[in-house]
């Protein structure tokens, strides 16, 4: 397993980490993801473990704190193991309170995850979403004493806007409370916004991406193809509203080079979609889940090879989108690059 610095920390991280919205899966949504017991997640945690995978994602939201009670039993013994990473500020009721990334609710949050988990502090806590109805300073200062009470010791964010992240950021570092290191995000061959305006600020701050739903929404497994209907199985049936959307025929091209590539490497879709986002800049993590053994050592296949530039090319070609505005305007005009030279290889706009 390759280790990477989890943004401008000192935490190094797995490249591959384990998503845990299976774990106790409850509702329609997390219910359709699995339902994997304390007994299913321990033999998980142990496969993760032996693969160097010490990284478990989840939230307190994932079936209403369930998700983080499977996790803290099956690592129950060897937390010194592991890095656990939760997230709050998405609805937990409805309660005036149980929203939100206020104080009182950040506290709050963090000791019933604690408890949840059965542990005395939590590597990495990250806000789900911005709250536009709270103070920044507000929020900083909360998370602020969580670090310092040591009940936390990174911080991070999830699913900002630019302006979200570089507001906190500057705040921040205004009245010397911690940074936010890392920012879980959408990223995938069919997804590849993050890449426009976040990626770049990434770069610039410090900010290490851990990317969730590598695949798609699950739509990069293999199993969704042209002319062949949805598989029977398939969690999309239930799910598909929830998730990022994308055109067919752009999913169509993707998979059709992803195609084009399993052949020539013998390696799954997945793992291919998966090893391309691992070449990506700023990627410190890509988070990967499993409903069981078999998905999960598939998954495990994406490490330990590379894809080659020819192959990297193909897949910039097919997944590539026309930039949206503001970035758009000047990208075909002599010079532009000398100002804002792209961040790896960003989406190729078509011709003019």
């Amino acid at each position: 397993m390759e280790y990477r610095r989890l943004g401008a920390s000192g935490l190094k991280v797995p490249a591959l980490s384990f998503g845990t919205g299976t774990f106790g899966g409850q509702g329609p949504l997390f219910g359709a993801w699995g339902t994997t017991d304390a007994r299913e997640a321990r033999r998980l945690v142990d496969i993760c473990l032996d693969a160097g995978i010490t990284m478990f994602d989840t939230a307190d939201v994932y079936s209403g704190g369930a998700s983080e009670e499977v996790l803290g039993k099956a690592i129950k013994g060897r937390r010194d193991q592991v890095i656990v990473s939760t997230k709050t500020s998405l609805p937990m009721g409805d309660g005036p309170g149980d929203a939100g990334s206020s104080r009182s609710r950040l506290i709050t949050a963090c000791e019933d995850a604690l408890r949840r988990l059965g542990t005395d502090h939590l590597d990495l806590f990250q806000l789900h979403a911005f709250d536009a109805g709270t103070p920044v300073e507000e929020v900083l200062s909360a998370l602020d004493d969580l670090v310092r009470e040591g009940k936390v010791r990174y911080l991070g964010i999830s699913n900002f806007s630019g302006w979200q992240a570089m507001k906190s950021l500057s705040i921040a570092e205004k009245y010397g409370h911690p940074r936010y290191v890392a920012h879980q995000v959408y990223y995938s061959l069919i997804g590849r916004d993050y890449e426009w305006e976040l990626m770049p600020l990434g770069l610039d701050q410090g900010l290490g991406a851990l990317v969730w739903s590598p695949l798609g929404w699950g739509r990069l497994t293999g199993k969704v193809r042209r002319d062949r209907p949805l598989p029977a199985h398939s969690r999309l049936h239930r799910t598909a509203d929830h998730g990022p959307p994308v055109e067919d025929e752009h999913l169509y091209r993707v998979v059709d080079a992803l195609d084009e590539i399993a052949q020539e490497t013998g390696k799954k879709i997945p793992q291919i979609a998966i090893n391309w986002l691992l070449q990506r800049p700023t990627v410190s993590s890509v988070i990967i889940g499993a409903r069981n053994e078999e998905q999960l050592c598939q998954n495990l296949g994406a490490i330990g090879w590379a894809l080659t530039p020819d192959q990297l090319a193909k897949l910039h070609a097919a997944s590539g989108r026309t930039a949206p505005y503001p970035y758009f305007p000047y990208q075909r005009q002599e010079g532009f690059a000398r100002l804002n030279p792209p961040v790896g290889d960003a989406a190729p706009l078509p011709a003019a």
